[in-house]
């Protein structure tokens, strides 16, 4: 049977794994816990609780000895029905899930996309990393839709295109981001074709090259980012009104990380870009306003 919204931390032991929740968002990602402040309380919650699932997903595979058996062991633990859920955060994300009516095969493509990081290959053209983009943040965007809901008359059909785009410009952000955390895991995610369209290598990214040709590659890979929001934005006025600031901060938030990108001169082998909480602040009446101004497509 499908629980109402109100179901949610219906215990003692419920309510204090949503407080986990909240403090395991705001430890790993201090963007999405100021943009989820923005929602009503319900919704900041079932938001988190989703968060606390991904970023229990991922880390899975951020371990030396990560292997595909921990990946499945964790698919089959995530599938149980609420009355078997034994671990505190998967319990509150099955309520979650439960209370919203998420479709899961959503968590199945999550789960997919995490796992191919493990034994990790480059991959060769955009569409290949287009592709692991999809399942590890586009599908994040897909089962927060019944939670944070659509605007009167907007069906889902309408929506999940804006919510695919957006879901890969935030990861392809993440890699620019992230070029040399992700190098001492291993993994380089710059297309093949991208690194021999500027003359480089794998090699040359193993070295942390930071000459003309790298500088060329970011600029190219940051304009794909910027436009990957543009096509994205006019989603959030399909949100539901009250969703509309809390993700169209954490769309305007995130954009602004490529701004950073440049102003640190694209050296991402050793700084990471961020935006500062100060700047957070600065920036959310733009935000709100830039929210208020989108316009749905169509």
């Amino acid at each position: 049977m499908r629980l109402s919204a109100d179901a949610i931390a219906h215990s003692k032991a419920d309510q204090l794994a949503f407080e986990q929740v909240k403090a395991l968002t705001r430890e790993n990602s201090k963007t999405f816990h100021f943009a989820t402040g923005l929602l009503p309380k319900r919704k900041r919650q079932a938001i988190r609780a989703l968060y606390a699932f991904c970023r229990r997903t991922d880390d899975l595979v951020d371990k030396k000895d990560a292997a595909l058996a921990d990946v499945e062991a964790w698919r089959e633990q995530v599938r149980k029905p609420l009355a078997d859920q034994d671990d505190p955060l998967l319990r509150v994300w099955t309520l979650t899930r439960e209370a919203f009516g998420v479709d899961t095969r959503y968590e199945e493509e999550l789960i997919d996309g995490v796992a191919m990081d493990i034994g990790f290959r480059p991959y060769e053209t955009w569409d290949d990393l287009e592709s692991y983009c999809y399942r590890v943040a586009s599908t994040v965007g897909l089962l927060s839709m019944p939670i944070i809901g659509l605007a009167d008359g907007i069906t889902p059909d309408k929506a999940v295109p804006y919510a695919i785009k957006l879901g890969i410009a935030l990861q392809l952000t993440n890699i620019l981001r992230d070029v040399g955390d992700d190098l001492n895991r291993g993994r380089i995610y710059f297309p093949l074709e991208d690194l021999a369209q500027f003359g480089l290598t794998l090699r040359d990214i193993e070295n942390q090259t930071c000459d003309e040709r790298f500088i060329a590659l970011m600029k190219f890979e940051i304009s794909r980012a910027r436009d990957l929001y543009v096509q994205a934005l006019p989603g959030i006025a399909m949100l539901h009104p009250s969703a509309q600031p809390a993700v169209g901060a954490a769309a305007l938030v995130y954009r602004a990380i490529l701004d950073e990108i440049e102003a640190i001169d694209y050296r991402v082998y050793d700084q990471r870009a961020y935006t500062s909480s100060f700047k957070k602040l600065t920036m959310l009446p733009s935000i709100l306003w830039q929210v208020w101004r989108i316009k749905p497509q169509g």
